[in-house]
Formats: structure tokens, C-alpha cells, sequence
């Protein structure tokens, strides 16, 4: 497993790296990769099959000047922004393996990241109570006291792929198969804005049952740590300990022409 921590200027860049990573490794350019962004600026994503304009407050998303994309992969639609960490795991499929099919992939990949997170955030606690006087941390919006109390909660999967702290949810995931290889990638919700989600989505046509119809401010939290820790954890649990070469540039300028266009963007 290699490591990509990389974000380009532009959302439709950042959307087309993912895809990029996934044709290199089917065409047998790269392989298996861990790649991490965030966005420095705020837009929305809708899901492969989503409709905007039942989704997104399309008219709030104009008024700030906020992007409105289509991924590649399915699910529900999110907003992106500072505070909101990104990744993406290329791996390969093997027909006995634990990525042999969606079901298996999602709960394979999903258990792992939920042990990385529960691990971290249980550590984070243990090294708290030892220490007296918190060191100082060179993040402003990391709050100690938040995370250690989050660390007395158990991470959960809920739904399909996200997972869930005290029942509220931090992070959503999705999932697309090619013949040797599939994508899966997903959000952390770790600092973000989150009044802004409401702003920009509308109440989502598909819920999972343990919503229950709760708005996304009751429905949504943060993580409340920095980025970093949540790297780390993510790379230590993955493998992922050399560094990955950025796709192509010929295919990524191609992906993210796609991924500007309207005729992507607002095709449902």
C-alpha cells in the first residue's frame, strides 16, 4: 500500500484524482494507494444517481459562489470544505479475498476504519489522563477536553458505510468496482462547518433508518481533533508507508474537464 497525501487547487480536481488512482491501478500503472484531501474551499457533491435539485439548495449554493459536482461513486450527497478530511483506498479485488464483493469490501474496509478511529480516540484518552497539563497543540480548533470525551463512546457502523459516535455520524463512504481494482472513498468530519450543510443540502430523499428524520445538525458531528492523528491512525492500520506517484496528467486534466462540466455535474 502506497501513501498519496495530495490535494489540487480546484474541487474538480480533486474529484478526478480519485478516479485517476483507480484507472492507473486497472490499467496497470499504479496499485494499491491511500490518498488523502481536503478542500480549502467549500462545495457540494452529489452522488453518482442523485438529483440536485431534490438534494441541494441549489439557489443557496449560488449565492455563495459554492460549486455543485457529481462523483463517480454512489451514496448521498455531502459538502466539502476545511475541516472535512478526505480519502480514498484503491484496492485490488480477489475472488476468495475480503474484497471479493461489495457487501464483503464495505464491511472489510469499513471495520478497519472503525477500529483505526476507536483506537486513536481511546489512546488520545488514556495519554490525557496522564498528562496533568495538556501540551499545547499548534491546531486552534482541536479541543482535548472533546475528544476525550468522545473517546468514552464506541465508534459504530451504521447504515451501509458510515460510522457513527454516540448515534451521530462523522463519516460517509462509497464504493466503485472495476474489473481488478475498486475505489472506495469516503469523508472524517473533523473541524467543519457544520451549520453550512444545512445551508447548502436539503433534507436527503434517502435516509438510513437510524436517522430518523433528524435535521443535519442533529444528525452530523465533528470529530473535534486535527487532521493529523486521524492520518496517521488511517496509514498505520492500512500499510500505507511509501509514497505513491500523482496520476498522470494528461488523465487527470481529461477526469476533471468531466468533472467541471455541466453536462456531468447536472445530468439527474
Amino acid at each position: 500500500m502506497k501513501l498519496l497525501d495530495l490535494t489540487w487547487p480546484l474541487p474538480a480536481e480533486n474529484l478526478a484524482g480519485d478516479e485517476a488512482l483507480l484507472d492507473a491501478a486497472e490499467a496497470g500503472e499504479g496499485g494499491e494507494v491511500l490518498r488523502f484531501w481536503e478542500s480549502p474551499q467549500p462545495f457540494v457533491v452529489v452522488g453518482y444517481a442523485n438529483k440536485v435539485a431534490t438534494e441541494v439548495n441549489v439557489a443557496a449554493c449560488e449565492a455563495r459562489g459554492s460549486p455543485i459536482l457529481r462523483r463517480c461513486t454512489g451514496g448521498g450527497t455531502v459538502v466539502q470544505g476545511p475541516g472535512c478530511l478526505n480519502y480514498a483506498l484503491v484496492l485490488r479485488i480477489e475472488a476468495a479475498g475480503p474484497t471479493r464483493s461489495i457487501s464483503a469490501a464495505n464491511h472489510f474496509i469499513m471495520e478497519r476504519n472503525r477500529v483505526a478511529v476507536e483506537t486513536l480516540l481511546r489512546s488520545s484518552r488514556r495519554e490525557e489522563a496522564q498528562t496533568k497539563s495538556p501540551a499545547p497543540t499548534p491546531d486552534p480548533r482541536f479541543d482535548p477536553s472533546r475528544l476525550a470525551s468522545a473517546a468514552a463512546a464506541r465508534i459504530e457502523i451504521r447504515g451501509h458505510t458510515d460510522l457513527t459516535l454516540a448515534g451521530l455520524k462523522f463519516s460517509g463512504n462509497s464504493q466503485r468496482r472495476r474489473r481488478q481494482f475498486l475505489l472506495f472513498h469516503g469523508t472524517f468530519l473533523l473541524n467543519f462547518d457544520l451549520p453550512l450543510v444545512s445551508e447548502l443540502l436539503r433534507m436527503p430523499s434517502q435516509q438510513p433508518d437510524y436517522r430518523q428524520s433528524r435535521a443535519h445538525e442533529e444528525f452530523l458531528t465533528n470529530l473535534n481533533c486535527p487532521a493529523e492523528p486521524v492520518k496517521s491512525a488511517l496509514c498505520k492500520s492500512w500499510g500505507a508507508t511509501t509514497k505513491a506517484r500523482p496520476p498522470a496528467p494528461p488523465n487527470l486534466r481529461a477526469l476533471a474537464e468531466k468533472y467541471s462540466s455541466t453536462d456531468w455535474n447536472r445530468k439527474f
